[in-house]
């Protein structure tokens, strides 16, 4: 049985560095071969949202296709 990752993420993307947490982990397990998986709701699902820009931190939503090239799964 593969091993699997599931993070919820429930914060808005620019408030706190959760966004950016989460995609440090899922980089992480998806680069030990983890099936990696993000639940996003209540505030999190803005992480998903074109046009977004933050200063300081990485554009939730670049940082978050480029993982699901690779295999995240992301449920909103």
């Amino acid at each position: 049985m593969a091993k699997k990752l599931t993070l919820i993420l429930n914060t808005s993307p620019y408030s706190y560095e959760n966004t950016y947490t989460a995609m440090k982990i899922a980089e992480a397990s998806l680069s030990k071969g983890l099936e990696t998986q993000i639940v996003a709701s209540a505030d999190g699902v803005y992480n998903f949202l074109k046009g977004q820009k933050g200063k300081g931190l990485p554009h939730a939503v670049d940082g978050f296709k480029s993982l699901m090239d690779k295999g995240l799964i992301i449920d909103l």
